[in-house]
């Protein structure tokens, strides 16, 4: 019977996700700096950001099924160990070529973040799974959203080289606090790693519960994709001329809705998830009509990218928690595949809000964050027979217990 989680190891678990994701993108903010100091045109500024996400995606397929087969624990320093590497490696970059292979190391090994998230899942007794998940998560969204204020910071105060080695110094000192703070998870796999990743396929055409949250994911993401790589354009525009500093503080908006959502974890403990979500979305699609309004009021701007991240954290957290409930023993598998939607959701977000913006203004890139809400709730709606936990997965009953009739559920080898 799992032990459960202390209060110091949600902490460290939190800060391990923050400061992981952070080297993805921590380069945002002080992009055309580094840019400069490495002598890359503008057309090459591009591949700063897409090198830490092209590292993720790979790390995701590759990396995090590794966690069903060893103990969680010890992937974790060492996935840890070699991001540091990586930021390092990217803040002592002497040529554009080297910093970009940086980055991709450092997103790479980023994915202990899913390693992560399938430990707490694993190690938390069925009613506080939820919690615990939510409690973690939320470093995602700290190293998302924080890391825009802190680099824009440092980076008018130092240079974007700093941004990188702060993140390696966090990286290594929170390898040595899980390495000594987190309980080993050592288990008998049940299948090899090779099956494990044939499986990840038959998770999308064989398991409607997966699919169902992977396209909601997908959509989700594209809506917030579409705020936090477009926000800066109005904001850097005329009324207001933000600077990057300026920009950055929008982050803590975001981090006080993000933040106010980890009670979504409780409420899919109590069975909600399908509801959760299903509300949630409809709140994510409402509060584009007051980001829509970032030219003429800041107020209804920052009143409306909280209650985004409020929506976007309590549907991620909802997913993680019914995927990790539905497949126990693939914990890491299940979220490795399902952040994969979400990676491909975001790039989507990024690459349409500036087109929609160039071509329109703010308002296209404002409904078109919008609509991408509205699909993931017509997704969300349409499957949700599929998504509602049995009784055989509430809390108060065994999680491994497989929904009626196996459905919803793909066998892999070796189960």
């Amino acid at each position: 019977m799992p032990s459960g989680l202390a209060g110091r190891q949600r902490t460290v678990l939190a800060l391990v996700c923050a400061a992981a994701v952070s080297t993805i993108y921590g380069i945002q903010p002080v992009l055309e700096a580094a840019g400069e100091d490495l002598g890359l045109g503008e057309g090459a500024l591009g591949w700063l950001v897409a090198a830490g996400q092209i590292g993720y995606l790979a790390g995701l397929v590759l990396l995090v099924p590794l966690g069903d087969l060893f103990d969680r624990r010890r992937l974790i320093t060492v996935h840890l160990l070699l991001t540091a590497a990586g930021a390092g490696v990217a803040s002592a970059a002497p040529s554009g070529g080297i910093a970009i292979a940086g980055l991709a190391l450092a997103g790479l090994f980023a994915v202990v973040v899913q390693i992560t998230v399938a430990y707490v899942a694993t190690v938390s007794p069925a009613g506080e799974r939820g919690r615990n998940i939510g409690a973690v998560t939320s470093g995602v969204v700290i190293g998302i959203l924080g890391v825009r204020v802190v680099a824009g910071t440092l980076g008018e105060l130092t240079d974007w080289r700093t941004v990188y080695l702060v993140i390696a110094g966090l990286c290594a000192m929170l390898a040595l606090a899980a390495r000594f703070t987190l309980e080993a998870d050592i288990r008998r796999p049940r299948a090899r790693y090779g099956q494990l990743l044939s499986s990840l396929g038959r998770l999308v055409v064989g398991d409607r519960l997966f699919l169902s949250r992977g396209l909601v994911a997908f959509f989700l993401f594209a809506s917030f994709g579409t705020l936090w790589s477009g926000l800066a354009l109005p904001l850097g525009d005329e009324p207001w001329h933000f600077g990057t500093t300026e920009i950055g503080l929008f982050g803590l908006a975001g981090l006080t809705g993000a933040l106010s959502a980890a009670r979504a974890g409780r409420w899919a403990d109590r069975g909600l998830a399908p509801s959760v979500t299903g509300w949630s979305l409809a709140l994510l699609a409402a509060s584009w009509l007051l980001i829509a309004q970032a030219r003429s009021s800041l107020w209804l701007l920052i009143v409306g990218v909280i209650v985004l991240d409020f929506a976007v954290q309590a549907v991620h957290v909802s997913s993680q928690h019914l995927l990790t409930t539905a497949r126990p023993d693939q914990s890491s598998s299940v979220i490795g595949a399902y952040m994969a939607f979400y990676s491909l959701g975001s790039a989507l977000g990024a690459i349409t809000t500036t087109w929609a913006y160039s071509a329109m203004g703010w308002p296209a890139a404002s409904l078109l964050g919008a609509a991408y809400a509205a699909l993931g709730l017509l997704v969300a709606t349409s499957t949700r027979r599929f998504t509602t936990p049995p009784r055989t997965q509430r809390p108060s009953a065994s999680v491994s217990a497989c929904p009626p009739g196996g459905r919803g559920r793909a066998e892999i080898p070796g189960e």
